[in-house]
């Protein structure tokens, strides 16, 4: 991946937050939604943005259903934000990277609180 393509993803990254944050107003999104990375194709027709949703299963399939309702809308204010002759097409994935972490963690926790019980 080229140093330009990485500068890309992030600040696509960067910017979808916020508008997700400010500007899209659909009710789909009101969960907590963390935009945790970007992958631009090196034509750079196409980018991946990988999301994590915190809440239940139906509420992460609504969230990426709202997210794809809304990705024209955040392709078009993209436009003026970044100096680039074409944006993207996005597509939104889900990311479970965050919720498999913390699933480590509470096991780590619970092998410690075992292992200190057994001293």
């Amino acid at each position: 991946m080229t140093r330009r393509i990485e500068r890309l993803n992030e600040i696509f990254r960067q910017e979808i937050s916020d508008l997700l944050r400010r500007q899209v107003k659909d009710p789909r999104l009101s969960v907590f939604i963390t935009v945790t990375r970007v992958d631009i194709s090196p034509d750079l027709s196409h980018a991946r943005v990988y999301v994590s949703v915190m809440g239940s299963e139906e509420e992460k399939r609504g969230a990426l259903r709202g997210l794809d309702a809304a990705a024209a809308f955040i392709r078009h204010e993209l436009r003026p934000r970044l100096a680039m002759r074409r944006i993207p097409l996005l597509t939104f994935r889900q990311d479970d990277s965050m919720e498999q972490g913390a699933h480590v963690l509470d096991l780590l926790d619970e092998v410690g609180e075992q292992e200190s019980d057994e001293d």
